[in-house]
């Protein structure tokens, strides 16, 4: 007997939270996201993406256990940019059971088809700007800061589920070493262009400089598939989760004449300091962050944005600003202590820039994967 209970954002969450710490508590790879972090991204008070959404939660429970979860989610800015009828799906977590997951996924479903989707994707958990995909290949690793985590059998509970592949994300893996010689000419290029600077993001004025970055993002990645560009209260939000993190060296800002024109933005990797908190931020926990964010430093960090403003793009002697950025914020972080690193994700579409990345001497260590299926 299998039951799909709903709840209320915001409200009724605390069942749909600890899911994953039942089903993966036994993965040793698996870092607990911070509780905290998650309620708030699922309150509509604290979390912007509700002013946009109608958002549904439902949890499974088999014999009175609670076995899985999903969410279902209507995006408003979404429909507005693409006009596709799509909705979507999120926090995908079940036992290795596929009736579990096809009475979870036909719950989101009929969210979805009640409010007029004809297609559901996912996982997105809530949005393209949040946690995106289903980790298929890489489960040796630990999931990196805002990157998900899954069972192995995950993907073929979301298969028999009726749900097909739409879009494979590849997280890259870089371990500090000398970069090819072409990216320190890259390096020397640009910096040899008297017209552009590159620097580091000025932290006493986070707000300012981190909206300059996301500008810069929003442009580069505005023709990507499946792209949505922040709201202001979006922009506001992610800036007040980054600005604590911040590590200047790993924060850049390519300028030309003045204007931002390409940015490189990594962050610490927060995971590594919460690996054995168990998603609770209790006063002694909250003490082993402090130190180890900002006393002891992670030894890895991600590097969530690379981009460069189309209008540049567009012009030959800029081609080699993203190069020039990664050699400036690997020379940096390898002075502060760094190791390696994460890039990503990025779409297995876009073989100019994968091309690019696996130049540098990265390489594709985790595959993210997003579904799709068609609504009756």
């Amino acid at each position: 007997m299998i039951e799909i209970r709903r709840h209320a954002p915001g409200k009724d969450i605390r069942d749909f939270v600890r899911v994953p710490h039942l089903l993966l508590r036994d993965d040793p790879k698996w870092v607990p996201p911070l509780d905290r972090l998650i309620e708030e991204q699922l309150t509509p008070s604290k979390n912007p993406f509700f002013e946009h959404a109608d958002v549904a939660l439902f949890t499974a429970w088999k014999h009175g256990r609670l076995v899985g979860r999903i969410s279902a989610q209507v995006d408003r800015e979404h429909l507005r940019k693409h006009g596709d009828d799509v909705g979507f799906f999120g926090f995908f977590d079940t036992i290795d059971d596929a009736a579990v997951g096809q009475k979870l996924v036909d719950a989101a479903a009929g969210f979805l088809a009640a409010r007029g989707m004809k297609r559901m994707r996912g996982p997105l958990s809530l949005s393209i700007n949040e946690e995106v995909g289903m980790l298929v290949d890489g489960f040796d690793h630990p999931p990196m800061m805002m990157c998900p985590h899954h069972s192995r059998h995950q993907n073929a509970v979301a298969e028999a589920a009726g749900l097909g592949k739409a879009m494979d994300l590849f997280g890259w893996r870089y371990e500090v070493k000398e970069l090819p010689a072409r990216v320190r000419r890259a390096h020397e290029a640009v910096r040899a262009m008297p017209n552009v600077k590159i620097r580091t993001l000025d932290k006493k004025n986070a707000d300012a400089e981190l909206r300059k970055v996301l500008e810069v993002w929003d442009d580069a990645w505005r023709d990507n598939w499946a792209h949505v560009s922040m709201t202001p209260a979006e922009v506001g939000s992610f800036v007040s989760t980054m600005k604590p993190i911040i590590e200047e060296q790993l924060s850049l800002i390519a300028e030309v004449d003045g204007e931002p024109a390409a940015i490189c933005f990594a962050a610490p990797n927060l995971n590594e300091a919460t690996h054995d908190l168990g998603g609770k931020l209790s006063p002694i926990g909250a003490a082993k962050l402090g130190w180890r964010m900002f006393v002891k430093k992670p030894k890895s960090a991600r590097l969530i944005l690379l981009g460069v403003k189309q209008k540049f793009r567009a012009q030959r002697q800029y081609g080699y600003l993203p190069m020039a950025l990664v050699y400036e914020v690997k020379t940096r972080g390898e002075k502060i202590g760094y190791t390696w690193g994460e890039l990503g994700w990025t779409l297995e579409s876009n073989t100019a820039v994968n091309a690019m990345i696996k130049a540098m001497g990265c390489h594709v260590y985790k595959t993210y994967r997003v579904f799709e299926k068609p609504l009756a």
